[in-house]
């Protein structure tokens, strides 16, 4: 059993995969290898994938940088929107939905 090196920002397949029931045989090993290393491991029964395992502390890490990615999405959003506004590429509300209701033939509440 090998696991990738710690803070790799791609799975390595070759090292991340073996089956649930080595792990079962050996899970001192395993576990005291996932907080060494902090990269998960893919665990089969049969020979497919059935569950991943992860050092609890790089399942926090990615967490938290999942909800920071979607933060800086919707900052990025948020700004582009303002610019919108700023150069004048905005409709009322009302308008818009007006107008993709005669588009898509859906009809309004004043029709």
């Amino acid at each position: 059993m090998e696991f990738s090196a710690k803070g790799a920002d791609v799975f390595d397949l070759e090292k991340g995969v073996d089956s649930l029931t080595n792990f079962k045989r050996q899970t001192a090993e395993y576990l005291r290898q996932l907080h060494a290393t902090g990269s998960p491991m893919v665990l089969t029964v049969n020979g497919k994938a059935a569950v991943v395992v992860q050092d609890a502390a790089a399942f926090q890490r990615l967490v938290e940088q999942a909800a920071k990615a979607d933060r800086e999405e919707a900052i990025a959003a948020i700004r582009e929107g303002l610019a919108d506004v700023e150069a004048g590429r905005v409709k009322p509300a009302r308008k818009a939905l007006k107008a993709l209701a005669r588009k898509y033939g859906i009809p309004t509440a004043d029709e």
